[in-house]
Protein backbone atom coordinates (compact mmCIF):
# COMPACT_ATOMS: atom_id res chain seq x y z
CA UNK A 1 0.00 0.00 0.00
CA UNK A 2 2.95 2.36 0.70
CA UNK A 3 4.26 1.81 -2.84
CA UNK A 4 0.84 2.55 -4.31
CA UNK A 5 0.58 5.74 -2.21
CA UNK A 6 3.97 6.92 -3.47
CA UNK A 7 3.00 6.18 -7.08
CA UNK A 8 -0.26 8.08 -6.66
CA UNK A 9 1.62 11.11 -5.30
CA UNK A 10 4.01 10.98 -8.24
CA UNK A 11 1.09 10.71 -10.67
CA UNK A 12 -0.30 14.02 -9.37
CA UNK A 13 2.86 15.73 -10.65
CA UNK A 14 2.96 13.75 -13.91
CA UNK A 15 -0.72 14.22 -14.73
CA UNK A 16 -1.12 16.07 -18.03
CA UNK A 17 -4.17 18.19 -18.62
CA UNK A 18 -6.48 16.65 -21.19
CA UNK A 19 -6.51 18.59 -24.45
CA UNK A 20 -9.72 19.45 -26.24
CA UNK A 21 -11.05 16.60 -28.38
CA UNK A 22 -10.81 18.51 -31.66
CA UNK A 23 -7.13 19.32 -31.10
CA UNK A 24 -6.34 15.71 -30.18
CA UNK A 25 -8.13 14.41 -33.27
CA UNK A 26 -5.98 16.67 -35.46
CA UNK A 27 -2.82 15.52 -33.69
CA UNK A 28 -3.62 11.83 -33.98
CA UNK A 29 -4.92 12.07 -37.55
CA UNK A 30 -2.52 10.26 -39.86
CA UNK A 31 -0.29 8.86 -37.14
CA UNK A 32 -2.53 6.94 -34.79
CA UNK A 33 -5.79 6.88 -32.88
CA UNK A 34 -7.26 8.38 -29.76
CA UNK A 35 -8.85 6.11 -27.18
CA UNK A 36 -11.79 7.33 -25.16
CA UNK A 37 -11.67 7.85 -21.42
CA UNK A 38 -12.83 4.78 -19.56
CA UNK A 39 -13.85 6.89 -16.56
CA UNK A 40 -14.19 10.62 -16.13
CA UNK A 41 -13.97 12.83 -13.09
CA UNK A 42 -11.38 14.87 -11.16
CA UNK A 43 -10.11 11.90 -9.09
CA UNK A 44 -10.64 9.21 -11.74
CA UNK A 45 -7.08 9.08 -13.22
CA UNK A 46 -5.27 8.40 -9.95
CA UNK A 47 -8.00 6.15 -8.55
CA UNK A 48 -8.25 3.95 -11.60
CA UNK A 49 -4.51 3.90 -12.14
CA UNK A 50 -4.26 2.29 -8.69
CA UNK A 51 -7.10 -0.12 -9.43
CA UNK A 52 -5.66 -1.15 -12.81
CA UNK A 53 -2.25 -1.64 -11.23
CA UNK A 54 -3.74 -3.84 -8.50
CA UNK A 55 -5.63 -5.89 -11.11
CA UNK A 56 -2.42 -6.34 -13.11
CA UNK A 57 -0.45 -7.47 -10.06
CA UNK A 58 -3.23 -9.84 -8.95
CA UNK A 59 -3.48 -11.40 -12.42
CA UNK A 60 0.29 -11.77 -12.76
CA UNK A 61 0.55 -13.36 -9.33
CA UNK A 62 -2.43 -15.68 -9.83
CA UNK A 63 -1.57 -16.89 -13.33
CA UNK A 64 2.15 -17.34 -12.73
CA UNK A 65 1.43 -19.20 -9.48
CA UNK A 66 -0.99 -21.50 -11.26
CA UNK A 67 1.49 -22.25 -14.06
CA UNK A 68 4.29 -22.82 -11.54
CA UNK A 69 2.19 -25.21 -9.44
CA UNK A 70 1.18 -27.27 -12.47
CA UNK A 71 4.75 -27.57 -13.71
CA UNK A 72 6.32 -28.22 -10.30
CA UNK A 73 4.00 -30.89 -8.87
CA UNK A 74 3.96 -34.33 -10.58
CA UNK A 75 0.43 -35.16 -9.40
CA UNK A 76 -0.79 -32.19 -11.49
CA UNK A 77 0.76 -33.58 -14.68
CA UNK A 78 -2.55 -34.65 -16.23
CA UNK A 79 -4.61 -33.48 -19.23
CA UNK A 80 -6.96 -31.45 -17.02
CA UNK A 81 -4.15 -29.42 -15.48
CA UNK A 82 -2.23 -29.14 -18.73
CA UNK A 83 -5.28 -27.41 -20.23
CA UNK A 84 -5.67 -25.30 -17.10
CA UNK A 85 -2.07 -24.17 -17.51
CA UNK A 86 -2.87 -23.06 -21.05
CA UNK A 87 -5.87 -21.11 -19.78
CA UNK A 88 -3.65 -19.40 -17.19
CA UNK A 89 -1.19 -18.48 -19.96
CA UNK A 90 -4.03 -16.91 -21.97
CA UNK A 91 -5.18 -14.98 -18.91
CA UNK A 92 -1.64 -13.71 -18.43
CA UNK A 93 -1.47 -12.52 -22.05
CA UNK A 94 -4.93 -10.92 -21.78
CA UNK A 95 -4.05 -8.78 -18.80
CA UNK A 96 -0.63 -7.89 -20.21
CA UNK A 97 -2.14 -6.70 -23.50
CA UNK A 98 -4.52 -4.06 -22.14
CA UNK A 99 -3.84 -3.11 -18.52
CA UNK A 100 -0.27 -1.67 -18.82
CA UNK A 101 -1.40 0.69 -21.61
CA UNK A 102 -4.55 1.59 -19.70
CA UNK A 103 -2.60 2.27 -16.48
CA UNK A 104 -0.14 4.45 -18.40
CA UNK A 105 -3.02 6.42 -19.90
CA UNK A 106 -4.50 7.02 -16.45
CA UNK A 107 -1.10 8.19 -15.22
CA UNK A 108 -0.19 10.52 -18.09
CA UNK A 109 -3.59 11.59 -19.40
CA UNK A 110 -2.40 10.87 -22.96
CA UNK A 111 -5.02 8.72 -24.71
CA UNK A 112 -3.12 8.43 -28.00
CA UNK A 113 -2.13 5.06 -29.41
CA UNK A 114 0.04 4.58 -32.48
CA UNK A 115 -1.18 2.79 -35.59
CA UNK A 116 1.27 -0.04 -34.87
CA UNK A 117 0.22 -0.28 -31.22
CA UNK A 118 -3.42 -0.37 -32.22
CA UNK A 119 -2.82 -3.16 -34.72
CA UNK A 120 -0.93 -5.21 -32.08
CA UNK A 121 -3.80 -4.78 -29.60
CA UNK A 122 -6.35 -5.85 -32.20
CA UNK A 123 -4.32 -8.88 -33.24
CA UNK A 124 -3.66 -10.08 -29.70
CA UNK A 125 -7.24 -9.51 -28.56
CA UNK A 126 -8.78 -11.31 -31.55
CA UNK A 127 -6.33 -14.20 -31.21
CA UNK A 128 -6.85 -14.61 -27.47
CA UNK A 129 -10.62 -14.31 -27.77
CA UNK A 130 -10.83 -17.04 -30.40
CA UNK A 131 -8.30 -19.36 -28.77
CA UNK A 132 -9.99 -19.13 -25.36
CA UNK A 133 -13.38 -19.98 -26.89
CA UNK A 134 -11.86 -23.11 -28.43
CA UNK A 135 -9.83 -24.00 -25.33
CA UNK A 136 -12.88 -23.85 -23.05
CA UNK A 137 -14.58 -26.34 -25.38
CA UNK A 138 -11.53 -28.63 -25.19
CA UNK A 139 -11.62 -28.41 -21.38
CA UNK A 140 -15.31 -29.36 -21.40
CA UNK A 141 -14.52 -32.36 -23.63
CA UNK A 142 -11.81 -33.39 -21.17
CA UNK A 143 -14.35 -33.32 -18.32
CA UNK A 144 -16.78 -35.35 -20.46
CA UNK A 145 -14.20 -38.06 -21.18
CA UNK A 146 -13.01 -38.19 -17.55
CA UNK A 147 -16.54 -38.57 -16.13
CA UNK A 148 -18.45 -40.45 -18.81
CA UNK A 149 -15.62 -42.63 -20.19
CA UNK A 150 -12.97 -42.84 -17.43
CA UNK A 151 -11.43 -46.05 -18.80
CA UNK A 152 -10.88 -44.42 -22.21
CA UNK A 153 -9.45 -41.19 -20.78
CA UNK A 154 -5.74 -42.26 -20.95
CA UNK A 155 -6.18 -42.97 -24.66
CA UNK A 156 -8.52 -40.18 -25.75
CA UNK A 157 -6.67 -37.48 -23.78
CA UNK A 158 -3.09 -38.73 -24.06
CA UNK A 159 -0.37 -36.04 -24.17
CA UNK A 160 -0.09 -35.94 -27.97
CA UNK A 161 -3.84 -35.47 -28.37
CA UNK A 162 -3.91 -32.70 -25.74
CA UNK A 163 -1.01 -30.91 -27.42
CA UNK A 164 -2.67 -31.21 -30.82
CA UNK A 165 -5.97 -29.80 -29.48
CA UNK A 166 -4.20 -26.84 -27.88
CA UNK A 167 -2.15 -26.13 -31.01
CA UNK A 168 -5.32 -26.29 -33.11
CA UNK A 169 -6.95 -23.74 -30.81
CA UNK A 170 -4.00 -21.36 -31.12
CA UNK A 171 -3.44 -21.79 -34.87
CA UNK A 172 -7.14 -21.49 -35.74
CA UNK A 173 -7.42 -18.27 -33.74
CA UNK A 174 -4.15 -16.91 -35.22
CA UNK A 175 -5.32 -17.43 -38.81
CA UNK A 176 -8.71 -15.88 -38.08
CA UNK A 177 -7.12 -12.87 -36.35
CA UNK A 178 -4.58 -12.36 -39.14
CA UNK A 179 -7.26 -12.21 -41.84
CA UNK A 180 -9.52 -9.79 -39.98
CA UNK A 181 -6.83 -7.46 -38.62
CA UNK A 182 -4.98 -7.13 -41.92
CA UNK A 183 -8.20 -6.35 -43.79
CA UNK A 184 -9.38 -3.88 -41.14
CA UNK A 185 -6.12 -1.95 -41.21
CA UNK A 186 -6.26 -1.53 -45.00
CA UNK A 187 -9.65 0.22 -44.88
CA UNK A 188 -9.80 4.02 -45.43
CA UNK A 189 -10.35 5.96 -42.18
CA UNK A 190 -12.02 9.33 -41.86
CA UNK A 191 -10.42 12.47 -40.41
CA UNK A 192 -11.65 11.72 -36.90
CA UNK A 193 -9.54 9.08 -35.14
CA UNK A 194 -11.52 9.03 -31.88
CA UNK A 195 -12.16 5.36 -30.93
CA UNK A 196 -15.12 5.02 -28.57
CA UNK A 197 -13.41 2.28 -26.58
CA UNK A 198 -10.56 1.93 -24.09
CA UNK A 199 -8.63 -0.41 -26.42
CA UNK A 200 -8.43 -1.12 -30.15
CA UNK A 201 -11.11 -3.56 -31.26
CA UNK A 202 -12.32 -4.30 -34.80
CA UNK A 203 -16.01 -3.27 -34.30
CA UNK A 204 -14.90 0.03 -32.72
CA UNK A 205 -12.53 0.81 -35.61
CA UNK A 206 -15.11 -0.03 -38.26
CA UNK A 207 -17.16 2.96 -37.02
CA UNK A 208 -14.34 5.24 -38.22
CA UNK A 209 -14.20 3.82 -41.77
CA UNK A 210 -15.36 6.13 -44.57
CA UNK A 211 -16.76 3.36 -46.81
CA UNK A 212 -19.65 0.93 -46.41
CA UNK A 213 -18.60 -2.03 -44.26
CA UNK A 214 -21.94 -3.84 -44.01
CA UNK A 215 -20.76 -6.82 -46.08
CA UNK A 216 -17.58 -7.16 -44.07
CA UNK A 217 -19.55 -6.94 -40.82
CA UNK A 218 -21.60 -9.91 -42.01
CA UNK A 219 -18.35 -11.81 -42.51
CA UNK A 220 -17.29 -10.92 -38.97
CA UNK A 221 -20.65 -12.17 -37.71
CA UNK A 222 -20.16 -15.51 -39.48
CA UNK A 223 -16.66 -15.76 -38.06
CA UNK A 224 -18.08 -15.06 -34.61
CA UNK A 225 -20.61 -17.84 -35.04
CA UNK A 226 -17.82 -20.28 -35.87
CA UNK A 227 -15.55 -19.28 -33.00
CA UNK A 228 -18.28 -18.63 -30.45
CA UNK A 229 -21.37 -20.73 -31.02
CA UNK A 230 -19.57 -23.85 -32.25
CA UNK A 231 -17.39 -24.20 -29.11
CA UNK A 232 -20.34 -23.18 -26.92
CA UNK A 233 -22.48 -25.90 -28.52
CA UNK A 234 -19.70 -28.41 -27.83
CA UNK A 235 -19.61 -27.27 -24.19
CA UNK A 236 -23.38 -27.69 -23.86
CA UNK A 237 -23.22 -31.15 -25.45
CA UNK A 238 -20.38 -32.23 -23.14
CA UNK A 239 -22.16 -31.09 -20.01
CA UNK A 240 -25.42 -32.55 -21.24
CA UNK A 241 -23.77 -35.98 -21.32
CA UNK A 242 -22.15 -35.30 -17.95
CA UNK A 243 -25.51 -34.37 -16.43
CA UNK A 244 -27.07 -37.56 -17.78
CA UNK A 245 -24.22 -39.59 -16.25
CA UNK A 246 -24.42 -37.75 -12.93
CA UNK A 247 -28.15 -38.40 -12.59
CA UNK A 248 -27.43 -42.12 -12.79
CA UNK A 249 -24.99 -42.07 -9.88
CA UNK A 250 -26.25 -43.67 -6.71
CA UNK A 251 -23.55 -42.52 -4.30
CA UNK A 252 -24.04 -38.96 -3.00
CA UNK A 253 -20.30 -38.70 -2.28
CA UNK A 254 -19.43 -39.58 -5.86
CA UNK A 255 -22.08 -37.13 -7.05
CA UNK A 256 -20.61 -34.24 -5.04
CA UNK A 257 -17.09 -35.10 -6.17
CA UNK A 258 -18.14 -35.12 -9.83
CA UNK A 259 -20.00 -31.83 -9.57
CA UNK A 260 -17.04 -30.31 -7.73
CA UNK A 261 -14.69 -31.10 -10.62
CA UNK A 262 -17.01 -29.29 -13.06
CA UNK A 263 -18.05 -26.26 -10.99
CA UNK A 264 -14.84 -24.27 -11.59
CA UNK A 265 -14.97 -24.71 -15.35
CA UNK A 266 -18.69 -23.86 -15.45
CA UNK A 267 -18.04 -20.66 -13.49
CA UNK A 268 -15.30 -19.59 -15.92
CA UNK A 269 -17.46 -20.43 -18.95
CA UNK A 270 -20.38 -18.45 -17.53
CA UNK A 271 -18.26 -15.33 -16.93
CA UNK A 272 -16.52 -15.44 -20.30
CA UNK A 273 -19.35 -16.49 -22.60
CA UNK A 274 -21.99 -14.47 -20.75
CA UNK A 275 -20.27 -11.12 -21.28
CA UNK A 276 -19.20 -12.00 -24.85
CA UNK A 277 -22.71 -13.11 -25.85
CA UNK A 278 -24.32 -9.92 -24.53
CA UNK A 279 -21.80 -7.73 -26.35
CA UNK A 280 -21.48 -9.44 -29.72
CA UNK A 281 -24.80 -11.14 -30.36
CA UNK A 282 -27.47 -8.83 -28.96
CA UNK A 283 -29.09 -6.44 -31.50
CA UNK A 284 -27.40 -3.06 -31.95
CA UNK A 285 -30.39 -1.29 -30.41
CA UNK A 286 -29.35 -2.71 -27.03
CA UNK A 287 -25.79 -1.37 -27.31
CA UNK A 288 -24.06 1.86 -26.40
CA UNK A 289 -20.32 2.67 -26.30
CA UNK A 290 -20.40 2.93 -22.51
CA UNK A 291 -22.20 -0.41 -22.10
CA UNK A 292 -19.78 -2.13 -24.48
CA UNK A 293 -16.83 -0.84 -22.48
CA UNK A 294 -18.30 -2.21 -19.25
CA UNK A 295 -18.84 -5.63 -20.84
CA UNK A 296 -15.33 -5.63 -22.26
CA UNK A 297 -13.91 -5.17 -18.77
CA UNK A 298 -15.31 -8.59 -17.82
CA UNK A 299 -13.32 -10.70 -20.28
CA UNK A 300 -10.24 -8.47 -20.64
CA UNK A 301 -9.59 -7.62 -16.97
CA UNK A 302 -11.95 -9.20 -14.44
CA UNK A 303 -12.14 -12.75 -15.82
CA UNK A 304 -8.33 -13.24 -16.22
CA UNK A 305 -7.89 -11.98 -12.66
CA UNK A 306 -10.61 -14.18 -11.15
CA UNK A 307 -9.92 -17.43 -13.03
CA UNK A 308 -6.93 -18.50 -10.87
CA UNK A 309 -8.92 -17.66 -7.73
CA UNK A 310 -11.92 -19.70 -8.91
CA UNK A 311 -9.80 -22.77 -9.66
CA UNK A 312 -7.72 -22.52 -6.47
CA UNK A 313 -10.82 -22.31 -4.27
CA UNK A 314 -12.81 -25.05 -5.99
CA UNK A 315 -10.02 -27.53 -6.77
CA UNK A 316 -8.60 -29.53 -3.86
CA UNK A 317 -5.49 -30.62 -5.79
CA UNK A 318 -4.57 -27.01 -6.60
CA UNK A 319 -5.27 -25.92 -3.02
CA UNK A 320 -3.13 -28.78 -1.67
CA UNK A 321 -0.25 -27.93 -4.00
CA UNK A 322 -0.51 -24.26 -3.03
CA UNK A 323 -0.32 -25.12 0.68
CA UNK A 324 2.81 -27.20 0.03
CA UNK A 325 4.38 -24.33 -1.86
CA UNK A 326 3.59 -21.88 0.94
CA UNK A 327 5.07 -24.22 3.55
CA UNK A 328 8.33 -24.37 1.58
Amino acid sequence: MLIITIILKLSSYLQIRNKRMSWQNNQTSGRGFLLSDLYQGPSAPRTFFALSLLELLAALLGSTTMITLIRAHPHLHSPTYFLLGQLSLMDLLYISTFVPKMALDFLSGDRCISFFGCSIQMFLFTTLMGSECLLLAVMAYDRYVAICHPLHCPIRMRPKVCTLLVLTSWLGALLNASNHVVYTLTLPYCASRQIHHFFCEIPALLKLVCTDTSQYEKGIFVSGLIFFLSPFSAILASYGHILFTVLGMRSSLELRKTLGTCSSHLAVVSLFYGAAFIKYFLPKSYHSPEWDEVLSIFYTILTPTRNPLIYSLQNKDIARALRRLLRK
